[in-house]
């Protein structure tokens, strides 16, 4: 029995005192281990920590990006209404015209407006024969018949849009001489014929500028001067002459839903041709 517990305490000690030397040998590099491990942890909790620039960063970064975000989004919801750009009629030439012309017309006077027009009248380079279009423009939309006739408080009345049309031309024929025109679109003939005969005791006063003629003491009889019957291009014509006889204004009837006013059988002329020319391609 003394032999087996003396044999047993000696394992014993023999394991304890191996473990002790194992530690003891291995002191330098477990502490080291150690060591390392805390610097780790240290590092990994000051990576993961709010006060680090890095995080600090970040976090700034994330709420500008949320801020712009939600500005962004509040932005859309309340002004989508008011941000809806509505879709303006697209612009179709009524006939083909070899240069356009465009003026901002905006709280012009009449005087003025009409001044415009015949500067582009006289001075347009298009070619012999050639047809410019003068194109007036409001707040950067261009101006239709209704609103032309209210810009120079004419005396035009205009009935329904469907039966005379609010898509009108101005412009100028380039021939032996420089001829203003106007070119009126409308459903059908009776449409508008009584409506341009009512005008025609107005007519010279409202669109006299057009045509570069002033109202003097010389001139004030056309005022009241009264249309003529008359045909142009084997068209039914209503003609104001002065006391020369020379035509100083007309509109012709040039098809079933077409007017031109002018003042030479050349302009009259070349607007029939194009017109019949769209309507070719039509």
């Amino acid at each position: 029995m003394g032999k087996d517990s003396e044999i047993k305490h000696k394992i014993v000690q023999t394991y304890a005192e191996d473990i002790v030397n194992v530690i003891e040998n291995n002191k330098e590099g477990l502490i080291k281990k150690i060591i390392h491990g805390e610097e780790e942890h240290e590092i990994e909790k000051r990576n993961l920590s709010p006060e680090s620039k890095k995080n600090k960063f970040f976090m700034f970064a994330s709420l500008i990006l949320i801020f712009v975000a939600l500005t962004t989004l509040f932005f859309f919801i309340f002004t989508k209404d008011n941000s809806t750009v509505p879709i303006e009629i697209q612009f179709v030439p009524i006939i083909f015209v070899d240069k356009s012309a465009f003026f901002e017309v905006k709280d012009f006077r009449k005087d003025k407006i009409a001044q415009t027009v015949l500067n582009e009248v006289n001075g347009t380079i298009v070619k012999n024969g050639g047809v410019e279009g003068i194109y007036l423009s409001s707040a950067k939309k261009v101006v239709g018949l209704r609103e032309f006739i209210s810009l120079i408080k004419g005396n035009f009345i205009l009935g329904n849009i469907d039966f005379v049309k609010d898509n009108f031309l101005l412009g100028v024929v380039n021939g032996k001489t420089k001829d203003f025109f106007m070119l009126i679109k409308m459903r059908t003939l009776p449409d508008i014929f009584d409506s341009l005969r009512i005008w025609e005791n107005k007519m010279f006063l409202d669109l006299h500028g057009f045509f570069a003629i002033d109202i003097s003491p010389e001139t004030n009889y056309l005022l009241t001067k009264e249309f003529q019957n008359g045909i142009v291009e084997n068209k039914n014509a209503r003609i104001l002459y002065d006391k020369d006889n020379r035509i100083l204004m007309m509109y012709i009837f040039a098809d079933d839903s077409s007017v031109i006013i002018t003042n030479t059988p050349s302009a009259v002329h070349e607007i029939m041709l194009r017109l019949a020319s769209s309507q070719i391609k039509k």
